[in-house]
């Protein structure tokens, strides 16, 4: 996979605005990957957290994704797409929305009612829920043991953000919210991306809801609409689902071809505004792992 590490070492001279890059190639049908880059470093996964949490659920506990809960899970609920929450009533809050059927709109309320809805039917936190399905180097950013190395992902006042969540509603929070939260280095990332192949079959799953789904978002998933534009690389195929984190994150499975990329990044070191040269690798290196 020389050309995975070609394309690192190519754009990383061009980064202003970050200092860490970890990248993940997965092959599902031989259920391996192969690492590069920072290895080492634990991320914050930002909202990737949402389709490593939320978007597991349809296929450990199908069971509690009823109508309304769906819509949740899909954006498409109502919901409003961001605010600041209070620590004595954030749970009260989010639950006096009226779901109801709507053009979809990307929300991190939505995603925050969908835990909220799934942990009350089953009295349990999304976390230990899926225990089994995460690898064990995947926290909760509270967990994350203080020998971790992680890089620095912004700044909050007049201190840099490493090691806390970088969103203002998880930290504030101090629970678990189910739209930001966790941290993993890559290996952890890819090995829980394959325990959800292996434990739930992800990719038939989505597959299987494919053609009956015209929306966006399909069980918490974000989904390409033109794979000759995408963020996840030009060449892969329609069939090719993922999520974008905000500090510089991502992750892409491309159904077809049963291979998928995560990239971990702190692009917010320096601003969150500033995110032209990751989308460049982003495109390039995806463009790269589509082909072999």
């Amino acid at each position: 996979m020389n050309a995975a590490q070609k394309i690192i070492d190519l754009h990383r001279p061009h980064f202003q605005h970050l200092d860490a890059l970890s990248v993940g190639v997965i092959d599902f049908k031989k259920m391996s990957f192969e690492l590069y880059g920072d290895t080492h470093l634990f991320f914050d996964l930002a909202s990737v957290s949402k389709v490593l949490g939320n978007g597991a659920m349809f296929l450990k506990h199908p069971s509690v994704i009823d109508e309304k809960v769906r819509l949740l899970l899909e954006h498409r609920a109502g919901l409003p797409a961001w605010g600041l929450l209070k620590k004595s009533n954030w749970k009260e809050e989010l639950s006096a929305y009226a779901i109801k059927e709507s053009e979809t709109l990307y929300s991190d309320y939505s995603a925050m009612r969908f835990s909220l809805e799934v942990e009350k039917k089953l009295s349990l936190k999304i976390p230990a829920l899926l225990k089994d399905w995460w690898d064990k180097e995947l926290y909760f950013w509270q967990d994350l043991p203080h020998t971790y190395e992680t890089p620095i992902s912004g700044q909050r006042g007049f201190d840099f953000i490493t090691h806390d969540v970088h969103d203002p509603n998880a930290f504030n929070l101090k629970e678990w919210t189910g739209h930001a939260g966790l941290f993993g280095n890559v290996e952890s990332v890819c090995k829980t991306l394959l325990n959800f192949q292996d434990k739930g079959k992800l990719i038939e799953n989505m597959l299987g809801a494919w053609n009956d789904h015209s929306q966006r978002f399909l069980y918490g998933w974000d989904r390409v609409a033109n794979p000759q534009d995408t963020l996840a690389g030009k060449g892969c195929s329609q069939q090719t689902f993922g999520h974008l984190g905000f500090t510089g994150t991502s992750v892409w499975i491309d159904a077809q071809k049963q291979r998928g990329h995560v990239i971990l990044s702190n692009a917010t070191r320096d601003g969150w505004y500033q995110k032209d040269e990751l989308n460049e690798f982003r495109r390039s290196f995806g463009e790269v792992i589509w082909q072999m």
